[in-house]
């Protein structure tokens, strides 16, 4: 079992926060269990090199298959992963706009959604694919990966804005200021901040801090589980415990304790492993 998140070179990153690798192998004989995802704020670009990857949205029955390597938005709503035996996945978490600035696709299509990567980035991530299941190395398989993206950047970036400095404050700082101040940093009216927001994340920036803010709870009650809720509440930006409760349950549809719970019996928690 492994998991490991990674900064990348220099070089990347404008656009790349970070690598996570997620690795595990069950047993043929065994029940592999289900992994809930809870929402998120990042824009990604996925590769899945061992077993195929099925998942489904709460409430639903129909499962989804991805293909080998995909992008993602933001995501506004909880999945469950229908975990493989044999789990290999090396993510590339972007930056908040890094994705619009790489594709141009209007960030609202990835909201909860993926598209096949290979449709979207043509042969060479095809390419790509068939080098990464060539090879059980991860150091080579991240050697790839970069080489891979510093040729795309070379390629397909387009101009920063902005507002992809401020999205960036927004996932790190607990509070940079209200909307007015925001459009204001941006030298745009709030109308004009809200729509050019919204087609660089996905999401407005509402939205986009409400995530930001349930994540670093979400987080925050992994790495520290012995918090209390309020204290973890507090610590997120939250007013108090039924403000964070409130986006539990609209994000997840259970408390933060039942979610938890849920948690608790995520596959990585049978190697003593959690997200962080």
């Amino acid at each position: 079992m492994l998991i490991k998140n990674l900064i990348p070179k220099p070089t990347l990153t404008e656009f790349v926060r970070k690598y996570q690798i997620i690795s595990w192998q069950f047993e043929a004989s065994a029940l592999a269990p289900p992994k809930t995802l809870a929402p998120r704020p990042e824009h990604s670009l996925a590769f899945y090199i061992k077993d195929p990857q099925l998942f489904t949205h709460l409430n639903s029955n129909k499962e989804i298959e991805y293909p080998r390597s995909i992008i993602c938005g933001v995501h506004n709503q909880t999945i469950v992963r229908n975990c493989s035996h044999d789990f290999l996945a090396i993510k590339v978490v972007f930056q908040p706009c890094a994705l619009y600035r790489l594709t141009g696709i209007p960030s609202h299509e990835l909201v909860t959604n993926f598209y096949d990567a290979e449709a979207v980035f043509g042969s060479e991530i095809s390419a790509l694919n068939a080098r990464l299941s060539s090879t059980n190395n991860i150091n080579e398989m991240l050697q790839m990966i970069e080489f891979y993206l510093e040729n795309l950047l070379l390629q397909k970036a387009k101009v920063n804005h902005q507002i992809d400095h401020i999205s960036n404050l927004m996932l790190n700082e607990k509070s940079i200021g209200n909307l007015d101040k925001l459009a204001s940093m941006a030298s745009l009216s709030v109308r004009q901040f809200i729509r050019k927001f919204e087609e660089r994340t996905g999401v407005s920036p509402k939205t986009f801090e409400r995530i930001v803010r349930f994540d670093r709870a979400y987080r925050l009650k992994n790495t520290q589980p012995d918090l209390d809720w309020l204290s973890i509440a507090l610590l997120s930006g939250y007013y108090d415990y039924q403000h964070l409760a409130k986006d539990y349950k609209d994000f997840t549809l259970n408390t933060p304790v039942g979610f938890y719970d849920i948690d608790l019996k995520a596959p990585e928690r049978n190697f003593g492993l959690c997200f962080g």
